[in-house]
């Protein structure tokens, strides 16, 4: 008798531990949809990261790209324009950071920011304003050779995106 109920007993802690596990199996058959379906779609994520060939840009010009919807400047800078870049003293400015933080260390010429006033979002001009960077005329925000607020109403510097050069000419950005 004693043996008969230790098999049972036996039984028994195997039966609970298989309903557990089929049970957890089933919850998570459940659950992983509905987590899933919180990531985003295959067209969001296409426009994550974007490649782009910079040969095409000479020196001391740039362009507007898109990424993620957002305008995004890519500018082949001179040397006057990083010497002045870098000439600034750094306690002079509203949001301070300096030159080298906005660039890649083997890249200086290339300067590449999210094309959007940090006041109101909107489009900065190109080559102008009072430091020969950008100019917000709807706000009247100035920004220098390497996209750092230097008058007007802006709290911080145009915003420098996640990116990294994959060859001398082409850039990944995102």
């Amino acid at each position: 008798m004693a043996e008969q109920a230790q098999h049972s007993t036996n039984r028994r802690d195997f039966i609970f531990v298989a309903t557990g596990a089929v049970g957890a199996v089933g919850a998570a058959a459940v659950v992983w949809p509905l987590i899933n379906q919180l990531n985003p779609d295959a067209s969001t994520l296409a426009l994550a990261s974007i490649e782009f060939d910079l040969s095409a840009i000479p020196e001391g010009q740039s362009v507007t790209i898109t990424w993620r919807g957002l305008p995004v400047f890519v500018r082949h800078r001179t040397q006057a324009e990083i010497d002045e870049a870098r000439a600034v003293q750094i306690a002079d400015l509203k949001d301070p950071q300096t030159d080298e933080e906005r660039t890649k260390p083997d890249h200086a010429q290339w300067l590449i920011m999210v094309a959007n006033c940090t006041h109101l979002g909107c489009v900065p001009l190109g080559q102008s304003g009072d430091f020969d960077g950008w100019f917000c005329p709807c706000h009247g925000s100035h920004y220098d050779t390497s996209g750092r607020i230097r008058q007007g109403p802006a709290p911080t510097n145009l915003v420098v995106p996640p990116y990294e050069f994959i060859s001398d000419t082409l850039v990944q950005i995102g």
